[in-house]
């Protein structure tokens, strides 16, 4: 049985992102580790919003076929471009390419994979996606970066309304870049 990961970053004061748009953690060999490489090594799928499927699709897809893409040489490029994949949108229709499958329905899909999937299924999230499967209740265990930052407007991390949900803190690490990340797991 599957479990659902939502991995996320926001900055000190609860931005998943700046006014000024998408702004990613400074980057480290710790970092990298700790964060990118210990949800590849867990994961068995992975679930994205349109936007975060297309600009992820884009640049790992160049790691095969250019090699001056930031993407080549990332030891874990093959393992992203490898793992099947499921967009949810309310717009698109067909193939999105990339091992991806459009999806419309949060709870009945999350419900499917959980079944299907031997293994952690990771939402690599932006904000609606991440509050999206907050509200729907579906998710297991929130990794969480804090950085060093504060941002002092842009978009929420959780945006949508949800009912209480009680974590429990089962991992947290500083990394060389100041961020702290954490692990919590649902109380069930």
């Amino acid at each position: 049985m599957g479990k659902l990961v939502v991995s996320v970053f926001t900055s000190l004061d609860g931005y998943i992102e700046p006014e000024s748009g998408f702004e990613g953690p400074a980057w480290s060999d710790d970092l990298d580790r700790n964060w990118s490489g210990h949800a590849l090594e867990r994961a068995r799928h992975i679930v994205y919003g349109r936007v975060n499927f297309e600009f992820n699709r884009d640049f790992w897809s160049a790691a095969d076929t250019d090699p001056d893409s930031p993407a080549a040489g990332i030891s874990y490029a093959s393992t992203m471009n490898g793992l099947p994949k499921t967009m949810f949108s309310r717009t698109l229709t067909g193939d999105p390419g990339w091992n991806g499958t459009i999806a419309r329905d949060i709870a009945e899909t999350i419900a499917k994979l959980k079944r299907e999937v031997d293994g952690d299924i990771f939402a690599f999230g932006g904000a609606s996606l991440s509050s999206a499967l907050i509200a729907a209740d579906v998710v297991d265990e929130i990794m969480i970066m804090i950085l060093p930052v504060l941002w002092g407007g842009g978009r929420r991390m959780f945006e949508l309304k949800h009912a209480r949900q009680e974590l429990e803190l089962i991992e947290s690490r500083q990394l060389d870049t100041g961020a702290m990340l954490m692990r919590y797991a649902r109380s069930r």
